[in-house]
């Protein structure tokens, strides 16, 4: 589903996957979070993480009457403090897309799918 606007130039359509792009690199520059996965690790069987072509699997993007919904499935750092972490993400991402997409976001919801140890 792309999300449209009209401006007085004409339409534009912004894609679910460009969305998705921007989202995984506002994650990834977090701080404490190693990279993002499938939120379907179970049916994809990966648990690996998602390189930039295919942050469009650990994103998912409504939009709702109040604006962006996204949800994130991420993975992080093992000792870092998660809420901190998630917290971070859900402002980076918010900010960010508003930003870009001159959109509101009504939510940003992170679901920690795994804690990996980076040596």
């Amino acid at each position: 589903m792309a999300i449209r606007k009209d401006t007085s130039l004409g339409e534009i359509k912004i894609s679910d996957e460009a969305i998705a792009v921007l989202a995984g690199g506002a994650v990834t520059e977090s701080y404490g979070v190693v990279g993002m996965t499938s939120q379907k690790v179970i049916k994809d069987r990966l648990n690996e993480l998602l390189k930039k072509e295919n942050y469009s699997k650990g994103v998912i993007v409504k939009n709702t009457p109040n604006g962006l919904v996204v949800d994130l499935y991420i993975i992080v750092s093992y000792g870092v403090r998660i809420s901190e972490v998630v917290k971070e993400v859900q402002k980076r991402v918010k900010y960010t897309l508003e930003k870009a997409l001159k959109m509101d976001v009504d939510s940003v919801n992170v679901y920690v799918q795994g804690v990996k140890v980076v040596g």
